[in-house]
């Protein structure tokens, strides 16, 4: 018996809006049409102005600040789940709160848990994400997970920068891992920087671990909130005789003073991807789009097809 494809619509939420456009315009479709109603005092109310009962509804919308994105991204799912929707998927771009993956300390809140408790109360059959801060955050969801890799993205750019002395570098312990990953790409070398905070978001100390001596390193990390970390290691690499210091880091929060940060700092380029807008232009930012990766996802999921075969790099 062939396999039944049920219709596809997709839907945007105010955080993510361009990148659903260009999502939208890669699969080949037109957005759907929900609009959101504003009272004066900031409460609001989304609202599908078309019918989805049998659809297989893409509602899409990261998770960055303020946590107004992440309230209407449920209160969407709310709505698609009470008209009736067949199939409904979160596609979450930038997965907000995953920082808090753990009881560090005593005392504390496990948001990103508590997140995947809220989406699967609200009524989603499947969740869509990239790069999430700590893959096993996959396992605080009792639906299927889509975890999309920004790095069939960034490989090719990198590749074609034509760096003769390639060295991956992780700006932290936490994420040699991924560093590691994305050396295998380039049988390249992997240093680490090994930084002390005294709080978050404020480095003590940092060393380095590994020779960087006349090589051309690129950072990788999934996130770039201040962008301090970044600085203060790129700083450090030139120090110790680097070529040329770049970062890579999916989701650009950027929050504070991380724009003049980058642009005082020793690093030529922090290429991010759109799962996040941008506040400003930089001359140092520069952006590689996710729609296309997106796209490709939604249509094999619709189709039964793999997912595993978006990881491909070539």
């Amino acid at each position: 018996m062939p396999l039944q494809f049920n219709t596809v619509k997709l839907f945007a939420g105010t955080g993510s809006l361009d990148l659903s456009k260009h999502i939208a315009a890669s699969y080949g479709q037109e957005l759907g049409d929900v609009v959101l109603s504003r009272f004066s005092d900031g409460e609001f109310q989304p609202h599908f102005n078309e019918s989805i009962r049998g659809c297989d509804v893409f509602l899409i919308q990261s998770t960055h600040q303020p946590t107004d994105n992440l309230m209407e991204l449920l209160m969407m799912i709310d709505a698609a789940r009470r008209a009736s929707a067949h199939y409904i998927i979160a596609v979450i771009p930038y997965f907000g709160l995953a920082r808090q993956d753990r009881k560090d300390k005593p005392r504390v809140a496990i948001g990103s848990k508590l997140v995947a408790n809220l989406l699967v109360a609200a009524g989603i059959n499947r969740i869509m994400t990239m790069d999430l801060h700590a893959a096993q955050i996959q396992a605080f969801f009792d639906v299927p997970v889509d975890h999309l890799d920004a790095s069939i993205i960034f490989v090719p750019y990198i590749k074609s920068l034509g760096l003769k002395a390639l060295t991956i570098a992780s700006p932290d312990m936490g994420g040699s891992y991924r560093a590691r990953s994305f050396a295998k790409f380039f049988n390249a070398e992997v240093v680490i920087c090994d930084k002390r905070r005294k709080r978050a978001n404020e480095i003590e100390s940092m060393t380095i671990i590994g020779d960087v001596t006349d090589q051309d390193i690129v950072l990788i990390d999934d996130i770039c909130d201040t962008a301090g970390t970044l600085a203060k290691a790129a700083g450090l690499i030139m120090e110790r005789g680097a070529r040329s210091v770049r970062a890579v880091c999916t989701h650009p929060v950027l929050s504070g003073k991380a724009y003049e940060t980058i642009e005082a700092s020793a690093l030529t380029e922090l290429i991010v991807t759109d799962t996040i807008p941008l506040k400003h232009s930089s001359p140092k930012i520069r952006v590689l789009t996710t729609a296309d990766l997106f796209a490709k996802a939604i249509s094999n999921v619709n189709e039964h097809g793999s997912i595993s075969q978006l990881f491909k790099v070539d």
